[in-house]
């Protein structure tokens, strides 16, 4: 059991290693922190620029952020602080400076997640695209050989098919933008047949014909696909399931949100998966952490929003 352990822990470090790797040689990008007002999203912040991803912005009350970086003893003399009354407050001004140019990364603080997206997706001062705003959890489960991106399972509670052809597109585009490739897309049900009586059977379906039409790009698309399907070459060969994607997926899309949310959940408490966590759609890359993250897991996020907002240099602005 002990050498198992530690053939296996290297392993879950290794995928986010090799993300936090791929930054090093590129500058450091300006990122606009809301309400960084606790030890652990300041340390956090403070840590990311430590590791040359991002020059932070601190946008809070001015003395709390110094009085939580006094009792903690965090240095931030040489970040710039930008006073403002609250969270609410700290969340509008965040996105503000990322409309204007002076950051090119977004990053929650000790704000609530709805906080920060109600400013994001405000119509006329927010950050919106052509494209749905979603999440995506980069998961590194000690047990599986491949990362895993989860979505949508923090943003989009039930969403439609117009919505998940979003949601699936901006995974993809993650995917391809953080260096990782071509993807393999499973769109999840309970079952891997057809089922009008399962409404998450007929959406996969629809979808993978959308993808055939190019309404989706990038990646390989099948379902539907029940989980074990999806990620188990063996579960995939007992259901006589002949497809590029079953057994080998590398994004996961769940039906809704609850079931996405316990998904990511089971791997983080029974598998010891490590979950970072970035909200696609917007202008830029928002780094949504959470506070019960350890370290490496806000580097993975930091790493993977710096390489996507790299990528995106290159492009055109996302649109539907």
């Amino acid at each position: 059991m002990t050498r198992k352990a530690t053939v296996q822990e290297p392993q879950q470090h290794e995928k986010y290693e090799r993300l936090i790797a791929a930054t090093k040689g590129l500058q450091p990008l300006a990122t606009a922190v809301a309400q960084p007002c606790d030890e652990t999203s300041l340390r956090g912040a403070l840590e990311a620029a430590e590791a040359g991803m991002i020059t932070p912005i601190l946008v809070g009350p001015k003395e709390r952020i110094r009085a939580v970086a006094a009792s903690a003893d965090l240095a931030i003399r040489d970040f710039e602080i930008i006073d403002v009354p609250h969270s609410q407050a700290a969340a509008e001004k965040a996105v503000e400076i990322v409309r204007t140019g002076k950051a090119e990364l977004l990053m929650k603080g000790s704000l609530h997640s709805d906080e920060i997206l109600g400013a994001v997706t405000k119509r006329d001062t927010g950050l919106r695209t052509g494209r749905r705003i979603s999440h995506v959890f980069v998961m590194a489960v000690p047990t599986h050989a491949e990362t895993l991106f989860i979505t949508d399972a923090a943003v989009n509670i039930a969403p439609d098919l117009r919505a998940k052809r979003d949601i699936i597109q901006n995974a993809i585009d993650l995917h391809v933008g953080i260096g990782l490739g071509t993807p393999k897309v499973a769109i999840l049900s309970a079952v891997e047949t057809v089922n009008p009586d399962i409404p998450s059977t007929v959406d996969a379906a629809a979808l993978c014909k959308m993808a055939d039409r190019g309404q989706i790009t990038g990646g390989e698309l099948d379902g539907p696909l029940a989980f074990d399907n999806a990620v188990s070459p063996e579960a995939a060969h007992v259901k006589g399931i002949k497809s590029k994607v079953a057994g080998r997926a590398q994004i996961l899309v769940v039906p809704d949100l609850e079931a996405g949310n316990m998904l990511a959940k089971n791997l983080s408490f029974l598998s010891r998966a490590d979950a970072a966590g970035i909200v696609l759609g917007a202008r830029v890359p928002i780094i949504l952490t959470s506070r019960a993250d350890n370290v490496r897991t806000r580097m993975a996020s930091c790493a993977v929003a710096m390489l996507l907002a790299y990528s995106q240099r290159k492009k055109e602005p996302i649109r539907a």
